[in-house]
């Protein structure tokens, strides 16, 4: 088992810059929107660049138009399938995030939850707590939301079984 503490992205991807980003944005759009329209689902899109990523997010009025689309692993899978045809277009990695109808705010509550559970795990006397794997994206989350804790936090294992434990500092 190999140990980071935190997950890096190539370096390509972090030196972005903003008017990248915004290329990033739009490629991303255009394949979203003729997405949606094969799938016949209403979304408006938004786009943002933020922290060195390119956000776009898909709302509709009615949220239960996205609702097919919404849950956390079609929204990765979305996500990844998005970075592709980027980086497909522009020839350069992408670190895009992708939200539809809300679900990275409703994750970020249930990392937030899973975190707050792991604590209670810590104050029982446990020395460590272990959360279940997860996508890179999540667990830069959980060291976020472990740092704020004032809790070290460490990726361990490969590929779909890396996961974050937390400890005391």
């Amino acid at each position: 088992m190999t140990s980071e503490s935190t997950d890096v992205a190539p370096a390509a991807a972090v030196d972005a810059t903003d008017e990248q980003l915004e290329q990033e944005s739009d490629v991303a759009a255009d394949y979203l929107e003729e997405l949606l329209d094969i799938a016949d689902i209403d979304g408006d899109l938004a786009l943002e660049v933020r922290g060195g990523r390119a956000y776009v997010s898909v709302e509709a009025e009615a949220s239960d138009s996205l609702s097919r689309i919404s849950d956390p692993d079609t929204v990765q899978a979305l996500q990844e399938l998005t970075r592709l045809a980027v980086q497909n277009r522009t020839g350069r990695f992408s670190r895009l995030i992708l939200d539809i109808a809300g679900s990275r705010d409703i994750r970020q509550r249930e990392l937030e939850q899973l975190v707050e559970r792991a604590v209670e795990r810590l104050d029982e006397g446990a020395s460590q707590a272990s959360l279940p794997p997860m996508s890179s994206y999540e667990r830069k989350l959980i060291h976020d939301i472990a740092a704020d804790r004032g809790l070290v936090s460490e990726s361990y294992g490969e590929g779909a079984d890396r996961h974050t434990v937390l400890r005391r500092a």
